[in-house]
């Protein structure tokens, strides 16, 4: 059988995911389905994988427990990665895009490909990320699973 804490944060996982393709639409008018699978956008499926995990971690085995701690680090490692390395990564991307855009002459035929600049969150991403992963991990621990 799989693990009920595997299945909640794999479910929070896939509920942001759906979320950012929905998102799009609503906001950009652009149905992209590539957003079920990409990183980056709104909200931050890396935080409400591991938010997730943390919450139904602490659910099973107490929020007291050695496991849930290491849950929760992680998750703070996570997010913390998500808005602010991967962020400047991002923002990095667009720079480098910007100079490829504007360097035709010189510009060599490897670099005509552009950057993927969506890769990194802002906090407010990072932290509704985590405001889902919580509410997934609650839901599930206390309605599917029954911790």
């Amino acid at each position: 059988m799989v693990s009920p804490v595997l299945l909640i944060a794999v479910a929070a996982w896939a509920i942001a995911q759906v979320l950012k393709l929905l998102i799009s639409v609503a906001v950009y008018r652009k149905f992209d389905i590539t957003y079920l699978t990409t990183g980056g956008g709104m909200p931050s499926s890396h935080s409400a994988l591991v938010c997730a995990t943390a919450v139904s971690c602490g659910m099973s085995a107490g929020f007291d427990s050695p496991v849930f701690a290491v849950a929760a680090v992680l998750a703070f490692i996570v997010m913390y990665d998500a808005a602010h390395v991967r962020r400047e990564t991002g923002e990095q991307a667009k720079i480098l895009n910007y100079i490829m855009r504007n360097w035709a002459e010189f510009r060599p035929e490897d670099f005509e490909r552009e950057l993927k600049e969506l890769i990194g969150h802002t906090p407010l991403q990072v932290a509704v990320g985590a405001v889902l992963g919580v509410a997934v991990g609650l839901a599930g621990g206390v309605i599917a699973v029954g911790f």
